[in-house]
């Protein structure tokens, strides 16, 4: 993948594609995007924490597979294997791993600083 371009590459074979340290217990990669969308599959361990945050990109997580604790603004639901959240930009949200698992996030515009994040560790 290109991360200097506006778009990835038509298709994204996940084994040639890098994973990146997103924080303790998390690694993620970038699956595909384009100016409008961006879609990143993120692996946790149990008990690692998605702080709570805000951006002002629309987010969709599906849960491909573990269990969830997923709150945002402030309402928390336990969510597992094929359930899946929506994030209005701006609302504060995040995630604790209570079993291993993957989300795949779906983010509208793309995200750009996890493109810089991605050049940033090439350079």
């Amino acid at each position: 993948m290109n991360t200097r371009s506006k778009q990835s590459a038509a298709f994204v074979i996940a084994e040639d594609e890098r994973t990146e340290h997103a924080g303790e217990g998390i690694t993620r990669q970038i699956l595909g995007y384009g100016p409008d969308l961006m879609a990143v599959k993120v692996w946790f361990e149990e008990g690692a924490i998605g702080y709570q945050h805000e951006h002002p990109h629309t987010q969709v997580s599906y849960v491909e597979s573990g269990e969830f604790e997923a709150t945002i603004n402030g309402e928390t639901k336990l969510l597992v294997a094929g359930d899946s959240f929506y994030v209005e930009p701006h609302q504060l949200h995040g995630a604790v791993c209570k079993k291993a698992g993957v989300l795949i996030d779906i983010f509208n515009p793309h995200r750009e600083d996890f493109l810089q994040e991605v050049q940033n560790e090439n350079s």
